[in-house]
């Protein structure tokens, strides 16, 4: 289990050489100035075939390589398969669109067992439904065995619920939080050594882009932060989705941490960005993966809505790196945004900047000035995605 959700602010005080009359005057200013820096790899990739487990394996090795990370532990991805089986875009397959590829996570499901990797458990929070995982996929033709098969000893979890433990982890935001003090997560998400987010290349209609970072919004179990909670004690199964989260309308059980401030604004794009900081700074990321291999613009989800429709594309991109801020603003960069943007400008029209808020919480730098990229440079790998209004 990592130890870096559990540093006292002291620590985190002590860690970074500043005083503690420094940040107590401008936190958000010096914690920005101390967030790491980490390299982030680009490969070009256009189709999903067998060059997809090679260009991963020299971006892995471009990061320095893997074995350092993972030899001899239990590493957790969870995985982004936002939404069901049945939304589809023009009868495309949902790994065309707004799922990562299963093609790209054996890749990484097989890298990883390569690189020593002791124990490999395959993570996502299903909409709706407890049922396993391995079910849920095979609504989309997928089959569990094939990724099984990538590396020695792989598992899958659904951790849309309290799955198989006895109780909820509790992870605790570094500083106070941003939106609550604290996340209650299923076991698997410290039952781990090592945590990736293997996330698909999208824009987003809430928060602007949906990218590493974004994709551990649904870590979170709908037991706790859904529609259905109950009051006090978590539900037994998953009712609804994260409608609270979006909405402030209502609050966690009283058994899980509580808000920073009750009276916090209920506007979605206010409250989920920080969330996901919040997310990010208690559960660390150690290797963001991104699938923008095929992907769709417009959207999370191939939906329409006004005026801009969802549409196919194909970047031909995969995207890593071991710093989850660094590696979604490179990401960015490459999808024709600025990371440095503010609300009020694109892709954040309507909500605030998620990685300047995790930025504030020291989790990561999205200053490309600050990042170095190696593999193919952004100018070559960019694919402009359109502006949703």
């Amino acid at each position: 289990m990592t130890t870096a959700c559990k540093r006292s602010r002291r620590e985190f005080l002590g860690a970074m050489g500043m005083t503690a009359g420094a940040y107590l005057v401008r936190p958000a200013m010096l914690r920005a100035q101390v967030a790491p820096a980490s390299p982030v790899a680009v490969g070009m990739c256009p189709k999903y075939n067998q060059n997809v487990v090679a260009v991963l394996s020299t971006m892995f090795d471009q990061l320095g390589g893997l074995e350092g990370l993972v030899r001899g532990k239990t590493v957790a991805i969870k995985l982004n398969l936002t939404g069901t089986a049945t939304d589809r875009l023009y009868y495309l397959a949902p790994e065309m669109t707004h799922w990562v590829h299963p093609q790209v996570i054996w890749a990484t499901v097989h890298l990883l067992g390569r690189a020593g990797a002791r124990r490999i458990r395959l993570l996502e929070s299903p909409w709706s439904t407890a049922e396993p995982l391995e079910d849920f996929m095979l609504y989309a033709g997928w089959k569990a065995g094939d990724l099984t098969n990538a590396a020695a000893r792989v598992e899958f979890e659904n951790t849309n619920y309290l799955g198989n433990a006895r109780s909820y982890t509790t992870f605790w935001v570094p500083g106070g939080g941003l939106m609550f003090k604290g996340y209650d997560l299923n076991h698997s998400y410290s039952d781990c050594d090592v945590f990736v987010s293997l996330a698909k290349l999208k824009e987003h209609r809430t928060t602007g882009v949906t990218l590493s970072m974004k994709n551990c919004f649904g870590i979170t179990p709908c037991t706790i932060y859904g529609d259905g909670a109950p009051e006090d004690e978590p539900g037994l199964t998953p009712v609804g989705g994260r409608g609270p989260f979006h909405k402030g309308n209502r609050l966690p059980p009283k058994s899980a941490p509580p808000p920073v401030h009750l009276d916090a604004p209920t506007d979605a794009g206010y409250r989920v960005p920080r969330i996901v900081a919040d997310l990010v700074a208690a559960r660390p990321v150690h290797l963001s993966v991104i699938d923008g291999i095929y992907t769709m613009t417009g959207g999370e989800l191939p939906l329409t809505r006004g005026s801009v429709p969802t549409r196919p594309v194909n970047p031909g991109l995969l995207i890593a790196g071991k710093n989850c801020v660094s590696t979604d603003a490179v990401a960015m960069a490459l999808m024709g945004f600025n990371p440095m943007s503010d609300r009020g400008t694109p892709p954040f029209e309507t909500s605030d900047n998620m990685l300047g808020l995790a930025e504030q919480l020291g989790v990561g730098t999205r200053d490309l000035k600050r990042i170095e990229v190696v593999g193919t440079p952004i100018s070559k790998a960019r694919f402009q995605f359109p502006r949703m209004s």
